[in-house]
């Protein structure tokens, strides 16, 4: 008699992990166990005992996590599923039958699996968002310096067009020093912005600091200081990780237009460098959120909005098309311009993300660089027709007179 196939479906909660087995015909006693390490470990040790080779979970929160490492190194076959897609009928919601549900499911292979790139990507992708968390407290810190300024009627901002430029940063470790006159404030001013705003920049030095305000001034220098030394640490370490993995996946990506290294190194970090895991590169689009969504009804199109989707690559994407839209000679800059016609920029700005990780698949995948010399094909029926339109409007407005 042929021997049934034991599966494992985990329940995975902050204090508590449910757990079921199911042979294609019974499902065991549900057993608990807990999260710390011991319990992860005893249950790594159970699922072995039983000749467990396939495990499924839900991907809730963090929670997941510890569990997938602990028994990943036990070499076990793991699949993670989104909890929207294994719903159960009203009425049936407990934590003992989600466990057995989610076994079922996978045992009659109906799960449908999220991508859970291999442990370099993922320690790539905490250094990645790490980065991006420091940017955007880098950038409050900035403007809460700003606004103490602001308090003491020095108007940095009216002259300067960033708070982190070598002047601005210049003029406040001057006052935090306590050399607070506006004669010593110009000399941390750049020259070439003395002579593009000749007087104002002396005006908008001219206040009056108090002690608060210079206390707190200086309190938030000391944590800008500290935001950028970690964040220079964590660009280092990720520049040494892709070095060892994914030096000529970086490579190449580099050869996109507006794609530099750290843009790359996140690209890599999100996608995880293997289009294998992209049937095409419009499966890639709906992952990230860069396709509308498919809401259409008797006809009409409701909703073409775009998804939901990977925000940290989306962010990346839309940072790296606006670049590539402003060099020359480029295929984003025509198609950027060509769309801009006919839609708002923002608009614009996503089509031509979608556009720039069609051609990051293509490149990964393929393995070949960017073809720096892409023409546009240009459609001459098309090209003729809009010639005519436009001929009929410039008659019809000479007609007029």
């Amino acid at each position: 008699m042929k021997e049934r196939t034991v599966v494992c479906g985990l329940d995975v909660h902050k204090d508590t992990i449910y757990t079921a087995l199911y042979n294609g015909k019974d499902h065991t006693e549900v057993q608990k166990f807990s999260t710390f390490g011991c319990g992860i470990k005893k249950l790594s040790t159970w699922l072995q005992d039983h000749d467990v080779k396939k495990v499924a979970m839900e991907s809730t929160g963090t929670y997941w996590i510890p569990t997938w490492n602990e028994l990943e190194g036990a070499g076990l076959q793991l699949v993670l599923v989104n909890p929207w897609f294994i719903k159960q009928m009203p009425g049936r919601k407990r934590d003992v039958a989600d466990a057995q549900w989610i076994a079922t499911l996978l045992h009659k292979d109906l799960l449908r699996r999220s991508l859970v790139p291999p442990r370099s990507i993922r320690e790539l992708r905490n250094y990645s968002r790490k980065f991006v968390q420091l940017q955007y407290q880098i950038t409050r810190v900035l403007q809460q310096m700003n606004k103490c300024l602001e308090l003491c009627n020095i108007r940095i901002n009216n002259v300067m067009t960033k708070m982190d430029s070598v002047s601005s940063i210049g003029i406040i470790r001057a006052i935090v020093a306590g050399n607070s006159d506006h004669q010593t404030l110009m000399d941390q001013v750049n020259a070439a912005v003395k002579k593009r705003k000749k007087g104002m920049v002396e005006q908008a030095l001219e206040g009056a600091i108090s002690d608060d305000q210079k206390f707190l001034l200086e309190l938030g220098l000391q944590q800008y200081d500290l935001l950028l030394d970690q964040a220079s640490r964590i660009e280092t370490r990720m520049e040494e990780h892709c070095q060892q993995h994914y030096a000529s996946e970086l490579k190449l990506l580099r050869t996109i237009p507006g794609i530099g290294k750290q843009s790359g190194m996140q690209i890599i970090a999100e996608t995880g460098a293997d289009m294998n895991a992209f049937r095409s590169s419009s499966a890639i689009s709906s992952w990230a959120g860069l396709r509308p969504r498919n809401d259409e009804s008797a006809g009409k199109i409701k909703n073409n909005h775009i998804t939901k989707g990977n925000n940290y690559l989306r962010r990346i994407l839309v940072q790296t098309s606006w670049s590539a839209t402003r060099c020359k000679e480029s295929y984003f800059k025509y198609k950027f311009e060509q769309l801009h016609k006919r839609m708002n920029s923002k608009k614009a700005l996503i089509a031509i993300a979608r556009k720039m990780l069609t051609v990051v698949w293509n490149v990964l995948y393929k393995q070949e660089p960017y073809n720096a010399h892409y023409q546009p094909v240009y459609n001459e029926q098309r090209v003729a027709a809009q010639i005519r339109y436009h001929q009929q409007i410039i008659d019809k407005l000479n007609s007029l007179g």
